[in-house]
């Protein structure tokens, strides 16, 4: 799956309405509403957007009809297979309406030429996993951890033993596991598991 490399827009005069598109990576919803925020023109017409991240996706028709703005923005981020974008399309009205078809034509074809314009990235999904060990099995957990290439976020240290929090590509999760296992005689434990990208 891509993702955009930077920020991206794009520009389209429909009828003296003029549309700008700006498109950005985002890791989260939060971010994808706080781009909304940055780029949104008070003065304009309409600031409709929408965003895709995994599963996670919403639209804005900004005082649109329904249905002609924010899912066709939505349509051309799925369209131009790209995953983790947020994009706002800005509409300066020009006094000539568009009919509900204009429009989505209009949306969604400037949000798709600032997808199709932008440079794009591989987007690659972690994982983070935390773990539980005792002190005796810290050197081959170290050991296990220094040959899969993973970072480690968080480490504490109590009576017990170790909990670690760490980062890695989620393709390479199953592979940790076995060897943790294998390398402690399936004494760490994994307190829990989540993904992004």
């Amino acid at each position: 799956m891509l993702t955009l490399a930077g920020p991206a827009s794009a520009t389209l005069e429909v009828k003296h309405s003029r549309f700008v598109a700006q498109a950005a990576p985002v890791a989260s919803p939060d971010a994808a509403l706080a781009f909304l925020a940055q780029v949104r023109d008070p003065a304009a017409t309409h600031n409709c957007w929408a965003y895709r991240i995994g599963q996670d996706y919403r639209s804005s028709d900004d005082g649109e009809p329904s249905g002609t703005a924010g899912r066709p923005i939505l349509a051309a981020i799925d369209g131009q297979r790209v995953d983790g974008v947020a994009v706002v399309v800005t509409r300066w009205y020009g006094g000539i309406k568009l009919g509900a078809g204009g429009l989505v034509r209009a949306y969604g074809g400037c949000a798709a030429e600032c997808l199709r314009l932008a440079d794009k990235i591989e987007r690659i999904e972690t994982a983070v996993l935390r773990l539980r060990f005792g002190f005796a099995d810290t050197g081959a957990v170290h050991a296990a951890l220094a040959a899969a290439d993973v970072a480690r976020t968080d480490e504490h240290f109590d009576g017990d033993g170790v909990e670690l929090a760490l980062r890695l590509r989620a393709d390479r999760v199953e592979a940790l596991k076995a060897h943790l296992r294998d390398a402690t005689r399936d004494r760490v434990r994994l307190l829990e598991t989540s993904s992004d990208a």
